[in-house]
């Protein structure tokens, strides 16, 4: 079986404009629907808010755990960037995932006796080339770490990073500039 986790990821839809909820809260702004491929990082660029305090208003102790249907709160807005406004983020900040393959465990779920903080990914037999799930850059390798053999992280500069673990070869060194979507190694075989 092979193996690869990803730390943080998420992918994302455009929002549309919900009708005003009934408030819970003593300052003005506007309740927003997630929709389905929404995360709350993907939420806070739409509104230009801080992705910390989202979670914090909203009570969200897990970024990860917001589901379709559920509101957010976002303060002192009244509606998400529009054309006119652009998100400072473009389509090519999202996430991708970073191989084909069938996902053996998510998030939080328990692998090996272990609390996963991450996606394990059994790769497609025909290809193995992990790639960069976003621009970032290289920012740790390890050749030995512990049960997840060959490791590195990708810091993607704005809070987020993403792990590759259990690598039969990489691509990549620390300092380097990896541009989303580049093959940055080999799937290897889990522990």
């Amino acid at each position: 079986m092979c193996g690869f986790i990803l730390l943080l990821s998420g992918c994302a839809t455009i929002p549309e404009e919900l009708p005003r909820q009934q408030q819970k809260f003593n300052v003005p702004g506007v309740y927003h629907k997630v929709l389905k491929g929404q995360t709350l990082w993907r939420i806070s660029k739409l509104y230009d808010f801080d992705l910390e305090e989202l979670a914090r208003i909203n009570r969200i102790s897990d970024n990860s755990s917001i589901e379709v249907g559920q509101l957010i709160f976002i303060p002192n807005r009244k509606s998400p960037r529009t054309e006119t406004t652009p998100v400072q983020s473009k389509p090519s900040d999202d996430f991708i995932w970073p191989l084909r393959g069938k996902i053996i465990s998510s998030f939080g779920q328990n692998y090996n006796n272990l609390v996963s903080k991450g996606i394990n990914i059994q790769p497609l037999s025909s290809s193995k080339d992990i790639v960069a799930t976003r621009s970032g850059k290289v920012i740790f390798y390890s050749d030995n770490f512990g049960m997840y053999g060959k490791t590195f992280i990708i810091d993607h500069q704005d809070g987020f990073f993403s792990v590759y673990a259990r690598n039969a070869l990489v691509f990549v060194k620390v300092g380097d500039f990896i541009q989303r979507g580049s093959i940055v190694s080999k799937a290897g075989a889990a522990s």
